[in-house]
């Protein structure tokens, strides 16, 4: 097993130019394949919301719902670092209510730094978690949780007064002391530029390839969530398929009954057979 990653060798991947792969995980089983796999970093992810929970956006998503698949997530992959996303209305109201949150998910779910959308706006909640000792990632660019004032769930950065803004943002998410920052679905002329203009490792989910490494929604990349597929994404396996299939076996099974077949069922133990009839012949 490969010693667990931390921020001393998040940043030595990104001196030695090495990539950094990390998908999301909202449960112990993917959180175990993640593991197993290699892969450098798990986000628990309030996109949870959407891909666990069923909820049209991440909103609904509460610090009871993260710290709770942080949990499983963590008992699935104790060997990989991992991080807790701070979900709507967890960190919005005071750097009190950021830091407090944010201690949460090290305290309960033992999660090894902590994720909150914004820039500018979310400086000083960014700068209370870190004076408190937590790492915290920034995440720019299109930010779910504030998607309604963006115009829904739109590619950002696209022009240059947008993108000043967006650069704006990330040099002030490193400069309240951010251990990382996230890019979603910015321009990759735009991600190369933040890249290259910021000291602290720079990832992207959707916003190309010039940077220290990719993020991915474990459901888009397994082909489990089917609601809609972002332009980004690459699917790796069809898992919903297989699913669907092994669902339409089983029902075809049971109906014709073929299934449970006599290895699926527990016998009598040998040499009971005789006294277990009596007692059944007590209740005829």
């Amino acid at each position: 097993m490969a010693k667990k990653k931390g921020r001393l060798e998040l940043v030595q991947m990104k001196q030695a130019g090495e990539k950094a792969a990390w998908v999301t995980a909202y449960d112990y089983p993917t959180a175990t394949f993640a593991e197993a796999a290699g892969m450098d970093m798990i986000l628990v992810g309030d996109s949870l919301g959407m891909v666990v929970l069923g909820y049209p956006g991440t909103v609904p998503v509460t610090m009871e719902d993260c710290i709770r698949h942080s949990q499983a997530v963590r008992r699935g992959a104790p060997n990989t670092f991992c991080i807790g996303d701070l979900p709507f209305l967890s960190y919005q109201v005071s750097d009190e209510d950021a830091v407090r949150n944010a201690g949460r998910f090290l305290k309960e779910a033992d999660m090894d730094a902590v994720k909150l959308e914004g820039g500018r706006r979310v400086a000083s909640r960014i700068r209370a978690i870190a004076d408190a000792g937590i790492l915290v990632m920034g995440h720019i660019g299109l930010t779910p949780q504030s998607s309604g004032q963006l115009g829904g769930f739109k590619a950002q950065g696209r022009d240059p007064e947008s993108a000043r803004e967006l650069i704006k943002d990330a040099l002030a998410v490193q400069e309240a002391g951010a251990f990382a920052l996230l890019l979603e679905a910015v321009p990759p002329e735009l991600t190369e530029f933040i890249w290259k203009k910021l000291t602290i490792p720079v990832y992207s989910i959707g916003a190309g390839a010039p940077c220290d490494g990719q993020l991915i929604i474990c459901g888009d990349m397994l082909g489990l969530f089917q609601a809609f597929t972002p332009k980004f994404v690459k699917k790796y396996a069809n898992v919903a398929a297989v699913e669907i299939e092994a669902f339409r076996a089983y029902i075809s099974e049971v109906k014709q009954g073929q299934f449970p077949a006599d290895e699926h069922v527990y016998h009598i133990l040998k040499g009971k057979e005789e006294e277990f009839a009596r007692m059944l012949e007590e209740f005829e």
